[in-house]
């Protein structure tokens, strides 16, 4: 890992647990084992780290889910594909997902709109695969699906009670459930005996 990845990630950690305005750059510094000042030698500002750690997990989701879409027989497989992506990054990103839902407003303008971007643009991949798989589905109803399976999937950070392979299992079949694609082999969830 990279000094800079070093840094982002600490600094995903660090923002996750005590926000954007509650860690100072000498702060960041003490927790990668610089001098704050040393940190300047990567990042402009602590703004800068902001838009950097947002705006590169943004490329990095439609980067894999484009390339998960090419790879795939199929549209259904594509879905498929996508909700596994999606449920490997909330499980492993989930500071991430903390910073963007809570530190939104902190992000400079100009890394707003291309987060935006990129964010629109993985949604219309989806999209595009869930309409082919679900004939007649418009446009809006499936950036809306889409939508909505981010919201469960980005749940992690205050739902995965479970350890993460069986919270993975869990959110990739609620997942597909949600995106009316019934999942292969569902385990039946026991019952309460008393």
């Amino acid at each position: 890992m990279s000094r800079r990845e070093q840094i982002l990630a600490t600094a995903a950690e660090l923002f996750a647990k005590r926000g954007f305005h509650g860690v100072s750059v000498a702060d960041l510094g003490a927790a990668c084992g610089v001098s704050g000042p040393a940190l300047y030698k990567h990042f402009a500002s602590k703004d800068a780290v902001l838009a950097a750690m947002l705006v590169s997990i943004s490329e990095q989701l439609l980067e894999v889910g484009r390339e998960r879409v090419a790879a795939a027989p199929d549209a259904r497989a594509a879905v498929v594909a996508l909700v596994d992506w999606h449920v490997d990054f909330a499980l492993r990103h989930r500071p991430l997902i903390v910073v963007q839902d809570r530190d939104w407003e902190s992000l400079p303008e100009q890394a707003r709109e291309q987060v935006r971007a990129l964010q629109r643009a993985y949604v219309d991949v989806w999209a595009a695969e869930l309409r082919a798989v679900h004939p007649g589905l418009g446009l809006e109803q499936a950036r809306s699906m889409a939508h909505a399976t981010f919201g469960l999937l980005n749940s992690t950070p205050h739902s995965a009670l479970l350890p993460d392979h069986a919270m993975g299992e869990l959110l990739h079949r609620m997942a597909l459930g949600a995106l009316g694609l019934e999942p292969a082999g569902v385990a039946q969830v026991p019952q309460n005996v008393t």
